[in-house]
Order: structure tokens, then C-alpha cells, then sequence
């Protein structure tokens, strides 16, 4: 039952000169950036939509400014029929414009402007195109059968819904009006201010002007949308009126936005305090997505979301509730870094994503402090860390070279190892400077571009600090990689001194030249004479450094990550680190999340065997904090899906689950309780699915979860009862009843979802159908992916099952191939990087690795990003082999 999760999702283009550009109308179509002698200032957008159409129809006018003579530009569109080119010049005077496709695969056309024209231009462009199906551009959805169309332009879709300039840097205004059918309802990104008549059946919706804005967050929506007042955003010194609130779901759904409106108005006040600036737009409505290609999009004014990420009622899993805050906060926190200052140019995508991922913390711990944002944090920061220590990662600031570079830079390097270096020197500098800078870096930049160097400033004048700190920053964004130091404490003249040595973590069997430096905040927790402990931050910017432990205890201990807020990782010789291990239970939570991330990174690197992990992280599981105690699960996975050969390894590893989890699960019980925190509803969730894993299996835990799965697929009016299992643990008590019951639980099940609309229950649903082993069945269920009652964006849940073997991972792949056209035809170009893992994920021998490429290197051409998904998940793989060959099974015995 267990599901296959992702270790925790060159140079560049110059931009051509102007005279190169402009030289002809032979020259060469730019597939990086676009020149800058054209710079758009503004764009009236005019679209008529029917979501009941196949297509539809829009004019896009743009006011341009030619800093050079030229007879032509160059823009963007992709799979639009043009109908007519219309060029006004600087005098008024109207010429005939002709475009042209130039690169169709990446979306860049040439317009003829009928003259040699300079200054002020107007360009208005007529079109038609299809609404898109992959998920992109202006796209088509449905609930219960009723058509919807919408937008999602990130991050070089909005060529699929309009000719335009699809760069972060061209911020402009703009004005956007739907002509649509009379009984449909229309949003955008600005509040409307007028509705007129439009023929027969159709009116027209005029919105305000919009604050400049990338193409990328232009949004809007068609179709008949609840659409649910909230409580106005109230008034604060940032900002002195109050703002309107909506929620936008499909029909019938809207009542079920009462929750998220209702967190809202925390979490913008929260955010206006922190930077010292109001909340910008006119308006904010919050889009439940019927079907959505990411998890949610901060659309300026009109942010859209997977559908169950706003739905929620009062008895939705706790992890939705959670859910919706955390995901509500990030976008939102966009609303100043990405919405009102823009990064440059995607290789800065870090500035819009780690700056909300790293703030989203901090409205979560100030407004549910019960969630533990704090160790989200950390957590999420180790799982980057495996990521990163691929020598295929890619930095934080990547050099882009095409759409493949910026479509697969939305990954867990730029959104965790950004927040985190983040929040490292934030706790370097202290809080409270760091926000000066952040308030600092808003004004400055406000409605307009930024680049990481404009950051870099903004918090090294705040702080009072050089070049060295610069210098020292720049080092996490312009190289791939994680620290790794090695410490040791020695007695030097009386005093204590830990020695320090860097160098790149690289786990067993890579071929990474280990020799890299990187400015290091060092803080180190070290026990005193007395019993106490105490901090010390140094900067480590050598391959080689000292730092004197002050009042340190004689043979004290020492935590290298101090409140786990470094992005790095620390090794010890086994007698330090069992001397850390038996204080573990005194440090922070935070912190025995980095000595598991320690004991993880040393079994990784074939420092530690099976026997030592075992023991080395058998303490954290008497901690009464779950993220904590469950830390270390995905490694006792690994060992047992991977190393254990004989019956009584498994059997050894299976009592040692039991032993650790199954107390905690009994206490909790196996039903949610009236009235209990959301924190044991997920803990219970989180150990019936571990216990009940068929590999682990004890017996009561999937005998209860058998019967809860059993109840639910029994009928009541004609309909499965889903009802009748708890709602928190449906996916895993399905999954037991899939694994168990066979066809007939795989039949009723895909009999059940395409009458089921509520989100939360189909997902349930689709996660259990992954979880069948048989192999016809399998094959069926992932048939029944590819067809249209799973959503585009449900498929993945399906196709993660399936992987905890060489032999179902073998018929997975088989399934995959064959199916493989099917696939990259639905899913669209923006999920090409993720393709490979999606076909081989988890995978753990050469020849796995040798067929992966053998199948996707000839086709790497066909869809943009695979090249860097196929590096990844090959190294991997290569990797998880070179780590199994050397760990000794009966170190399990031990």
C-alpha cells in the first residue's frame, strides 16, 4: 500500500543586442529572452468565450515602444489562428501587419509592421484558438458534466491565450473584457466595473485596470461559478479600506468556501504587518479549480487552487484543513514577493517561491502555532537535501536555456532549499534586521523587478554587513549542492575547540568531485559545566576552520545545526554521535530532526549499516511529537524494501516497527474522536498507513483498516458508502480493501468515481486504485487513468503505485512504454521533466537505470524538461543500487 513519494520536488541565453535583432527579417527567432528595444507599455485584452466551444476568440492590443527603427518584432503565441495584424504608428497613421510563426515548438512569432517604425506603436492582433485540454494557457474543465473554461499562465502558458510578451520583466498594466454567454458568470484579476449586452445570449464584463503585471499572472474564469461573499479584508495603518473577499467554485460548491474565506483576513493582516505594506489590488477572490495542473496559482487579485484545497466541511481530513491554510498562506504571502515585486527572469524564480514557502511559515506558526510550521521548515529543507545532493541538482539560481530549464525549476530546490537558506541567514542577522531588509526590498522595488543581487543588498545594509556576507549568500544560489562538515572536538590550551571541514555531501556511488565551499552560518549547541547548553555562530567560509567552544563541559556534546536552521549537514565519528544520541531527547524538536537528517546523511554515505540507523534513531521514536518520531520511516522503508533478503530480517524489521509505532496508534484508536486536535487525527492516519503497509502488515492494524475499507464499499442508495470509513484514514482503509478484495474492490471503486464530484473522496478513491498489485489489475487501473473520468490532474495519484518491487516496477514500465504516446498526448509539454520518474520512480538496479535511458534518451527532444527528469531519476536510481550493494543485510540482526 505504500505509495512512491518523491525525495523531498549550462549557460544562459544573453540577451541579443538590439541591432542584431532588428538587422533583417532573415534573423534568427529568440528562444530565450526577448530583445528589449521593444518594450510593450500596456494591453487591452478582449476575449469571447463559450465553455461549451471548442475555441474561442480574442484581440490583444499592445501599446509598444521601439527604442530603435524596425520593420518587424518579435512576440509570443502558440496555437493561434490569426486573423488580422493591425500597426498604428507614433502619427496615427494605420498599417497592415502580417505574423508569422517562427519557433512553434516554443511558442515565438514575428510580426511584419508594414514599415520601418520607431517610438510609440499600437499593435492589435485578432485570434482565434482552441481552449486548451493540457491544462495550460486558457483551458477547458468540467464538474458534474458542466463545462468551465480558465487560466493558468505560469510559467510560459499565457502564449497559448494571447500574442503577447511572455517574460517576468515586461510589467505592464492591463485591461482585460469577457464577452460571454448571459448566464455565465466571469472573474478577473481586477474588481468589475461594468456589464453591458452583447447580441442574442452574451454580455460583455469590462474590469478595472490592473496594477502592472506579467503576463504570467494575468487570470480569469468563464462558467456558471458560485461565487460566495466573504467577509471584507478589514482595514489596517498599511492599508485604509477594506478589501472585498470572495470564494469562486463551480456550481453548487460554494458554500463549502465558508472555511478558507474565514482564515483569510489573519493571514493578509499577518503579512501586511510583516512588510509593512498593505495588500496592493483592488479585490481578492480565492478559485476552487475543478481541475488544476499545480497545487495552486498566486494570480494577482485571483488566486486559483486544486478544488480541495478550498472545499472544506466540518468533518474534512485534517490534512485538507491544514492543507488549505498553509497552501491559502503561500499564495498569498505571492502577493508581495512575485505579485508586486516580479523576479527579472526566471533564473530568480527563487525570489517568488522561496520567499513564499519561507513566509507562509511564518503566518503558520503565528496563527496556528499548533501546525508546526517550524518544523515543516526543517523538514522540508532535508528533503531538498536529497535532491540536492544529485550532481544533476541544479542550483538555486539555474542558468535557463530554454522552456525545459524554466518548467522544471518549480522543484523542491527552488521552493525548500530556498526557504531555508533563507530563514539560515535570517537567524544569522537576526529577525529583526532580516525584516527591515524584506520592508526595504518591497518599497524599493514595488510594481516592478527585482534580482537576487537587489535582495543580497537589501538585507546586507540592513545588517550592517559586506561583501564577505554577500559573498557568502551568493555561494547557495550560484552552485548545486549540499555542506557537509565534519567536526571534531579537541582540547587545545585549556580551551575546547571543535575543527571544522567542508566539502560537498555526496551520497555512495556518485561520481560529484566532492571539493566545494560555501559560506556557512555555523551555529553549534554544545553542553556546559553545569549542565546547561549553550550557542555559538561562527561564518565558515574555508574548506577548513576552528571555533572555540566557550565554557564547554570536559568531553561535551555537540549538535553542529543548533535549532536545525542551517542548510547543511554534519557528520561525527559513531562515538560522538552516540554521545549526542543520548541527550537527543533534550534538544528542540527542530534539532532531533537534524541528528535523524545526520543519522540518515551517514547511512546514505555508507558511514552507518542497517544495525547502526536502527539504533541511532530508535530514540526519536519515544518523542511525543510526530514529526519527530516518525522521521525515521522512509529510511526503515528503504532497508526494508531494498536490503532485506530472509525471512527474519524482515521479521526483525517488522517487530521493530511494531514496537515503536503500534503503542502509539492504540492509544489514539482507530476513529476520530469529537472534538480531538487536528495533530493526533494526522498521527493516527500517518500510523495506521505505515502499520498496515503489506510489506510491515500487523495484523490488527489491517484487519480494522479492512473492515472500515469493506464498510465503505458497500452500497447505500445506489452509491458506495464511503461515508462509513473515517474520513482521515479513507485513501489507506480503501487501499487495504483494493489489496485484500481484488477486482471486485478495483471495479467498484472505478464504478464509483466518475459519479463522485466531491474532490477529497476521489482522490481517496484514485490513491487506493494505485495501491492494486495484481498485474492485470494494475494494468486496467492505469488504463483507467488515461481515460476521461480521471482528470489530467488526478492521473499521478493513480500512477504512483505499484513500485515497492523490481518486478511491479517492471510492469509498470512495461505499461508506461506502451502507453507512453498516450500519456505525453494528455498531460501537455509542462509535464515532460516529470515524465521519467513518473515511468521509473524508485527504481534500485542498473538495469533499470540502463532501460530508462535506453527508451527516453531518443526522445528527450519530443518534450521539453525530460532531459533534466531523466539525469535525476537515472542518477537515482544509480545511486539507491550503489547503496544496496554495500549495506550488509545481516547488520539488520545486529
Amino acid at each position: 500500500m505504500r505509495r512512491f513519494v518523491r525525495p523531498l520536488i549550462l549557460t544562459a541565453l544573453a540577451t541579443c543586442c538590439g541591432a542584431a535583432l532588428a538587422a533583417g527579417t532573415d534573423a534568427a527567432p529568440p528562444l530565450g529572452h526577448l530583445p528589449t528595444w521593444a518594450q510593450p507599455e500596456s494591453y487591452k485584452l478582449a476575449f469571447k468565450v463559450d465553455p461549451k466551444q471548442e475555441t474561442f476568440s480574442g484581440s490583444t492590443t499592445i501599446r509598444i515602444k521601439l527604442s530603435q527603427p524596425s520593420d518587424f518584432i518579435w512576440l509570443h503565441g502558440k496555437e493561434l489562428k490569426v486573423s488580422k495584424v493591425t500597426v498604428t504608428d507614433a502619427a496615427g497613421k494605420k498599417h497592415a501587419g502580417k505574423y508569422t510563426v517562427a519557433a512553434e515548438k516554443e511558442g515565438v512569432a514575428k510580426v511584419d509592421l508594414g514599415a520601418k517604425l520607431e517610438g510609440d506603436i499600437t499593435l492589435a492582433i485578432d485570434f482565434t484558438a482552441p481552449l486548451n485540454k493540457q491544462l495550460q494557457g486558457l483551458y477547458k474543465v468540467s464538474h458534474e458534466g458542466v463545462p468551465y473554461a480558465m487560466t493558468q499562465m505560469e510559467p510560459v502558458s499565457a502564449r497559448f491565450a494571447f500574442p503577447g510578451f511572455d517574460e517576468p520583466s515586461f510589467k505592464v498594466p492591463f485591461d482585460i473584457q469577457l464577452t460571454i454567454p448571459a448566464e455565465d458568470q466571469g472573474v478577473a484579476n481586477t474588481a468589475q466595473i461594468k456589464e453591458e449586452k452583447a447580441g442574442a445570449g452574451w454580455k460583455t464584463l469590462t474590469f478595472s485596470t490592473t496594477k502592472p503585471l506579467p503576463t504570467y499572472l494575468v487570470a480569469f474564469a468563464v462558467g456558471p461559478w458560485d461565487i460566495e461573499k466573504g467577509p471584507d479584508i478589514t482595514p489596517t495603518e498599511f492599508r485604509k479600506t477594506a478589501t472585498p473577499l470572495r470564494g469562486i467554485a463551480a456550481k453548487g460548491e460554494g458554500h463549502r468556501m465558508k472555511h478558507v474565506l474565514g482564515e483569510t483576513n489573519s493571514i493578509i493582516h499577518t503579512l501586511e504587518d510583516y512588510y509593512g505594506f498593505g495588500y496592493p489590488y483592488d479585490k481578492l477572490d480565492l478559485l476552487a479549480a475543478p481541475d488544476f495542473s499545480a497545487g495552486a496559482m498566486e494570480n494577482a487579485g485571483l488566486v486559483t487552487f486544486r478544488d480541495w484545497l478550498l472545499l472544506i466541511d466540518p468533518d474534512s481530513a485534517a490534512q485538507y484543513v491544514r492543507g488549505s491554510f498553509n497552501v491559502n498562506a503561500h499564495e498569498l504571502a505571492h502577493q508581495w514577493t512575485g505579485d508586486t515585486v516580479t523576479m527579472a527572469w526566471w533564473d530568480d524564480l527563487w525570489l517568488n517561491e522561496a520567499f513564499a514557502t519561507w513566509m507562509q511559515q511564518k503566518v503558520t506558526i503565528k496563527v496556528h502555532p499548533e501546525y508546526r510550521a517550524d518544523l515543516d521548515r526543517v523538514r522540508g529543507a532535508q528533503g531538498a537535501m536529497n535532491n540536492d545532493s544529485l550532481v544533476s541538482a541544479r542550483k538555486i539560481r539555474q542558468p535557463i536555456t530554454g522552456n525545459g530549464d524554466i518548467e522544471t525549476a518549480f522543484d523542491g530546490i527552488t521552493y525548500q532549499k530556498g526557504a531555508a537558506v533563507l530563514g539560515m541567514f535570517e537567524g544569522y542577522v537576526t529577525d529583526p534586521v532580516f525584516q527591515k531588509g524584506m520592508r526595504a526590498y518591497i518599497e524599493k522595488h514595488k510594481f516592478a523587478n527585482a534580482t537576487a543581487d537587489d535582495l543580497i543588498d537589501a538585507i546586507a545594509e540592513a545588517a550592517g554587513q559586506g561583501d564577505a556576507f554577500k559573498k557568502a549568500f551568493r555561494t547557495f544560489l550560484d552552485q548545486s549542492g549540499v555542506p557537509y562538515v565534519s567536526t571534531e572536538t579537541k582540547t587545545e590550551g585549556g580551551k575546547t575547540v571543535l575543527h571544522l571541514t567542508q566539502s560537498r555531501y555526496l551520497p555512495l556511488g556518485s561520481t560529484g568531485d566532492a571539493s566545494r565551499v560555501w559560506g556557512v552560518p555555523m551555529c553549534v549547541r554544545y553542553g556546559v559545566e553545569g549542565g546547561g547548553n549553550k550557542v555559538k555562530c561562527e561564518l565558515l567560509d574555508k574548506a577548513t576552520g576552528t571555533m572555540v567552544l566557550d565554557g564547554a563541559a570536559k568531553n561535551s556534546w555537540v549538535l553542529p545545526n543548533a535549532d536545525g536552521r542551517g542548510y547543511y549537514r554534519f557528520s561525527q565519528s559513531k562515538a560522538d554521535l552516540a554521545s549526542l544520541a543520548k541527550v537527543v531527547g533534550t534538544l528542540t524538536d527542530a534539532e532531533q530532526l537534524a541528528y535523524a537528517d545526520a543519522v540518515r546523511a551517514g547511512f546514505q554515505h555508507g558511514d552507518l549499516d542497517a544495525g547502526d540507523y536502527l539504533a541511532a534513531t530508535k530514540p526519536l521514536t519515544a518523542s511525543k511529537t510526530r514529526e519527530v518520531f516518525t522521521a525515521p520511516m522512509g529510511t526503515f522503508n528503504w532497508i526494508l524494501d531494498n536490503e532485506a533478503t530472509t525471512d527474519a530480517q524482515r521479521a526483525r524489521l517488522r517487530q521493530w516497527a511494531t514496537d515503536a509505532y503500534l503503542p502509539k496508534l492504540k492509544a489514539l484508536g482507530y476513529r476520530k474522536k469529537a472534538g480531538e486536535p487536528d495533530n493526533d487525527t494526522i498521527t493516527r492516519t500517518t500510523l495506521a498507513g505505515f502499520l498496515a503497509d503489506k510489506d510491515i502488515g500487523v495484523p490488527e492494524v489491517r484487519a480494522e483498516l479492512l473492515k472500515q475499507g469493506d464498510a465503505a464499499l458497500k452500497t447505500k442508495d445506489g452509491r458506495l458508502d464511503l461515508d462509513a470509513a473515517d474520513s482521515d484514514m479513507l485513501a489507506s482503509a480503501l487501499g487495504v480493501a483494493v489489496e485484500e478484495r481484488g477486482a471486485p474492490a478495483v471495479d467498484a471503486l472505478m464504478a464509483e468515481v466518475p459519479k463522485t464530484s466531491d474532490p477529497a473522496k476521489r482522490n481517496a478513491m484514485l490513491i487506493a486504485l494505485g495501491d492494486t498489485s495484481d498485474p492485470a489489475l494494475a494494468n486496467k487501473v492505469r488504463d483507467f487513468a488515461l481515460g476521461k473520468d480521471v482528470k489530467v490532474g488526478e492521473m499521478a495519484m493513480v500512477l504512483r503505485g505499484g513500485r515497492q518491487s523490481e518486478a511491479t516496477r517492471s510492469d509498470l514500465w512495461k505499461w508506461f512504454t506502451a502507453n507512453y504516446d498516450k500519456i505525453v498526448a494528455r498531460t501537455g509539454s509542462f509535464a515532460g521533466g516529470k515524465l521519467p520518474e513518473m515511468a521509473a520512480g524508485g527504481s534500485c538496479s542498473k538495469v533499470e537505470a540502463d532501460r530508462m535511458s535506453a527508451f527516453f534518451k531518443p526522445r528527450l527532444g519530443q518534450v521539453s524538461g525530460a532531459d533534466r527528469g531523466l539525469a535525476q531519476t537515472s542518477e537515482q536510481t544509480l545511486l539507491c543500487t550503489a547503496l544496496k550493494d554495500k549495506q550488509d543485510p545481516k547488520a539488520i540482526l545486529r
